[in-house]
């Protein structure tokens, strides 16, 4: 069994309604989830929309390889309407990142683990610090809390009630 730690956001449609099917999807295609930590209202990074997102960490147990779990993501989002454009940032029903993949390191042309932006988004690591506090990321030796603590991110990140 492997450790997958998922990114979740969304900003378009019933955002409650989306992640209560986003569950559902990733019992069915990826695995058991283990963890969940409280959904963030937080505004968009890195484009503009009047939409403010709803993000969430999520620990699965998975039997994939971190390529399988890739291609059952996109069939996910594909399920949400989401169209690889190119476009890196957009508003959207349902994103589903890989923050982690136990402790792989991970560099190729598709496919980059741990996420290259960790580190950089309070909108992931205020989650995932809640989650997995001491989880050590494989590249920068540093735990969730750690990179919390010198993230120079200074977003407004708030619990959705």
């Amino acid at each position: 069994m492997h450790q997958l730690f998922l990114g979740t956001g969304g900003n378009q449609g019933n955002k409650q309604a989306n992640f209560d099917k986003v569950y559902t999807h990733i019992q069915n295609e990826l695995g058991t989830i283990l963890k969940c930590s409280q959904v963030y209202e937080t505004a968009p990074w890195g484009f503009e929309s009047d939409d403010l997102f709803w993000n969430q960490v999520l620990l699965v147990e998975t039997l994939l390889s971190p390529l399988e779990t890739l291609e059952r993501i996109a069939k996910i989002e594909a399920f949400f309407g989401r169209k690889r454009t190119g476009e890196r940032y957009t508003s959207r029903e349902m994103d589903i990142d890989i923050l982690y993949f136990d402790d792989e390191i991970i560099n190729a042309e598709n496919l980059t683990i741990p996420h290259q932006q960790i580190a950089k988004r309070l909108f992931v690591l205020i989650p995932l610090a809640e989650i997995a506090p001491e989880f050590v990321h494989p590249n920068l030796k540093l735990t969730s809390v750690e990179m919390l603590a010198v993230c120079e991110d200074n977003s407004e990140v708030r619990k959705v009630k």
